[in-house]
């Protein structure tokens, strides 16, 4: 029988399990590295520029990098180490939080959804429910007990929202508005040194299906790649910074404009790697409509209203690398 978690197991081989078809392989000698990787400055005192950078990168990319983004470097150091801790205790100490259940708040699980793949993948994730902290942490465990992080991040996922809604010729407010009070989820991920990674994926291709996702890469191991003109390029980590990717719902609030981006994570057969993913996520009952004046210019609407609930709740019945999920929305 295999492990429920492959953190802190020694493989030989890869397991079965765990073997993708051949048409589905990464192909890692195919990828090259995508070196113009929008990175924006948001110390930058010329905030129309900011606003247009991003607006041009969530057009072009569908996800860039931000540095001077005001979350403490003390902080990012912070979470990385109890990442680290965590996923180093003793397979009983982290059994103890393990569940495949995707409702549960506060979960250790293993590769995306193990109840519903055919395939594993080689991934060991820690996910927590951020928001409203009060409300959440106490159900954490207490190794990683970075609530300020959460927080920063927030904040900084919120002005980075402002910047997109301004991008779109809206009010700075207007996505907030349209989000409602914003859910927070913190996926902390662990791959392990992997004895044939040609052969498996850290997360296939997917899109995200939330709002908006900062994610914190490790700087020692690369693994994060996207989709660019159909071709998979190899994200570098930059110091300092956060990879932004655009989610399923800011496509279809931009009516089709600002692409969610298609990524997947791939392994390495000697270093582990770490990331850390947050995810700004509508309300519940947040209704999904783009903005009326879009399709005065002409486009009429691509996506069917829908609330989030409903979009989470479909989403979270398939595979994760299956047709884009936003398809099923379509008018």
């Amino acid at each position: 029988m295999e492990p429920r978690v492959i953190s802190g197991v020694q493989f030989s081989s890869l397991p079965t399990s765990y073997i993708r078809p051949e048409s589905d392989r990464p192909k890692l000698s195919e990828v090259a590295e995508l070196n113009n990787v929008p990175i924006i400055d948001l110390g930058c005192e010329d905030e129309s520029l900011i606003i247009k950078q991003i607006g041009d990168a969530c057009r072009e990319f569908g996800f860039f990098q931000v540095i001077n983004h005001g979350v403490p470097k003390e902080l990012v150091d912070k979470i990385l180490r109890v990442a680290h801790e965590f996923f180093s205790l003793s397979m009983e100490e982290k059994m103890k939080l393990y569940s495949d259940d995707p409702s549960k708040t506060m979960r250790l699980s293993t590769s995306f959804n193990v109840k519903k793949e055919t395939v594993h993948n080689w991934r060991d994730y820690l996910r927590l429910h951020c928001y409203p902290l009060e409300k959440y942490v106490p159900e954490w465990p207490s190794t990683p007990s970075s609530f300020n992080y959460c927080s920063e991040v927030r904040q900084l996922g919120f002005r980075l929202q402002e910047a997109i809604s301004e991008s779109l010729g809206l009010d700075k407010d207007r996505i907030k508005n349209v989000l409602g009070e914003q859910g927070q989820h913190m996926a902390i991920n662990y791959y392990p040194a992997c004895p044939e990674p040609e052969l498996t994926y850290g997360l296939p291709a997917h899109t995200d299906p939330n709002a908006l996702t900062i994610l914190l890469q490790d700087l020692q191991v690369a693994g994060l790649q996207a989709l660019k003109d159909g071709k998979w390029l190899a994200i570098k980590p930059h110091p300092g910074a956060f990879v932004v990717n655009i989610g399923d719902q800011l496509q279809a609030l931009s009516n089709g404009k600002y692409k969610s981006v298609w990524h997947r994570a791939v392994v390495n057969a000697d270093k582990e790697r770490l990331s850390v993913a947050s995810f700004l996520c509508p309300c519940d009952t947040a209704n999904i409509s783009a903005p009326k004046s879009f399709p005065a210019e002409g486009d009429p609407n691509i996506y069917r209203d829908f609330t989030y609930a409903e979009y989470y709740k479909k989403f979270w019945s398939r595979n994760l690398d299956q047709e884009h999920c936003l398809e099923l929305f379509k008018n």
